[in-house]
């Protein structure tokens, strides 16, 4: 559907994107792209869509008319009614829309119709934007920064929303997001960008596997929780957990019995973006000073 052989965007000298590995993203792909703020996912965004110039070889099987995009902000007439604003968008009634009538249903949103956009709380925003993309049935569809604003049970909630409505649907859907949590029931594979750059690209179960091991066990950061686990493989983890990397059965469960021995609360998990995210950074950078 898209492959990106090579693609650089500038920003007058500043090198905004640069990449320079093979990527490519297949038909039905659910793909997570992470990276934190200026990291280059939306710009690699605007740069698919031609909204910035791009240098590169890149070659799309779907036009890109066909491809909907939720941008991370959305201009609308804020005095205006909701239910105005979409049939301008759409340029019909909506009842006359099967699609979009079923939408509005599927994100309980009928309320809202009613409302001018100005009385719309950030969660109704998103639905109404979201509608709008959805009703297109593209075959490829961007969602980029969709809960932003949101709180994290409003966050969690749209994105199974969204998961729930492309269940048995084949569209391609790249999510663009700085929350690692949102995407650990949603994304297949993830595409993990830093400073312009490509860290890694694949599968989520198999970036796990590659910087984090079979399995990890999390526990609080403290003294003596540091003291207690010193012999086993610690990996990186934010400033607050401690992760414990297990790579068979055995090790699985040293790793376990010591820590119900000491009473240590612990999550035993084969899959954490943020860890694995956190972990496959420190080795590009590293790689990257090596170089």
């Amino acid at each position: 559907m898209i492959h990106i052989d090579s693609l650089k965007v500038f920003y007058g000298d500043h090198l905004a994107l640069n990449i320079q590995q093979p990527l490519s993203i297949d038909r039905g792909d659910r793909i997570g792209v992470i990276g934190a703020n200026g990291a280059g996912k939306t710009t690699l965004l605007h740069a698919l869509l031609g909204i910035v110039p791009s240098k590169g070889q890149v070659r799309m099987d779907v036009a890109r008319e066909e491809i909907a995009v939720h941008l991370q902000f959305n201009e609308y007439i804020t005095t205006t009614s909701v239910r105005y604003l979409m049939e301008a968008v759409l340029g019909t009634r909506i009842e006359r829309h099967p699609t979009v009538m079923a939408l509005i249903e599927f994100f309980n949103f009928k309320d809202s119709l009613k409302k001018r956009f100005n009385q719309l709380s950030g969660g109704q925003k998103q639905r109404l934007t979201l509608i709008l993309v959805i009703a297109q049935n593209s075959p490829l569809v961007f969602f980029d920064e969709v809960t932003s604003g949101l709180d994290f049970e409003s966050r969690q909630r749209l994105v199974e929303l969204i998961g729930e409505h492309y269940k048995d649907k084949d569209s391609t859907l790249c999510f663009i997001t700085h929350y690692y949590e949102e995407l650990e029931n949603f994304a297949e594979k993830l595409l993990l960008l830093h400073e312009g750059e490509v860290v890694d690209f694949g599968e989520k179960e198999a970036l796990f596997h590659k910087y984090c091991g079979r399995t990890i066990f999390v526990i609080d950061r403290s003294e003596q929780n540091e003291a207690i686990v010193q012999n086993f493989r610690q990996i990186e983890a934010p400033s607050y957990r401690m992760a414990l990397s297990a790579q068979d059965e055995e090790q699985e469960k040293q790793i376990a019995q010591t820590l119900i021995e000491h009473n240590i609360n612990y999550k035993r998990t084969s899959s954490d973006i943020e860890i694995m995210s956190v972990n496959a950074l420190k080795r590009w950078e590293k790689e990257r000073s090596e170089r």
